[in-house]
């Protein structure tokens, strides 16, 4: 389908500067998607990876508090955590990935306060507590990567879009916008000389018989 735009020269050079930027924005948007898609098989790979990490860990610390609580005491366990403090922040920073904004994360550990008896509570639970945070990074890894998935995968799908939407769609357009106005001034161009040429001729035409 063409654009809706009167067949004059003006428009013709307004076309042609068109598809100039929209042939160069094309390969530019390429460019990015190539870029794009070879980012997030790699990311996607590292993905896999702290998953596939963090379920195998996951039931190995969850297991160290039920022997915990096993080689002592359900009651004992829970005051002995609820007698330990620790804040914990995770500082979320915004960051670029190929244009596509992303979130870095970190943890910041505050003090420790507080403290439970070591008599009372199974060396079970030391292991336990010092396996968590141990473990904690690595969950917070695997959910920042599973963040970066979704938002470049979503950037990945736009971009493709817009490829697509340049490739087999606009350029087409203004490419049969092109044709249609250079084939009509043609025409317009030939009729006009057909004209001008019939002209010509009868005006020949009356000075020979004037001067015979």
């Amino acid at each position: 389908m063409r654009l809706a735009v009167n067949p004059t020269r003006m428009e013709l050079l307004k076309l042609r500067r068109r598809l100039v930027v929209a042939r160069r924005g094309h390969k530019l948007l390429k460019d990015k998607l190539e870029g794009l898609i070879k980012e997030f098989m790699s990311v996607a790979h590292e993905y896999r990876r702290l998953r596939q990490m963090v379920d195998e860990e996951l039931p190995y610390v969850m297991k160290l508090f039920v022997l915990a609580e096993i080689t002592s005491s359900r009651n004992i366990t829970e005051n002995a955590l609820e007698s330990v403090r620790q804040e914990l922040d995770i500082i979320v920073q915004p960051v670029r990935l190929l244009g596509v904004r992303v979130q870095k994360l970190d943890i910041k550990y505050g003090e420790t306060t507080g403290r439970y008896s070591v008599v009372h509570t199974s060396p079970e639970l030391d292991i336990a507590i010092a396996r968590l945070r141990e473990f904690l990074p690595k969950l917070l890894a695997m959910s920042e990567t599973e963040d970066k998935v979704r938002r470049m995968s979503s950037e990945v799908e736009k971009t493709r879009r817009r490829v697509n939407a340049l490739e087999h769609s606009f350029i087409p357009r203004i490419e049969d916008t092109i044709r249609f106005i250079t084939s009509k001034l043609e025409e317009t161009e030939r009729s006009t000389t057909s004209a001008l040429m019939k002209i010509k001729a009868q005006r020949l035409a009356r000075e020979a018989k004037q001067n015979a």
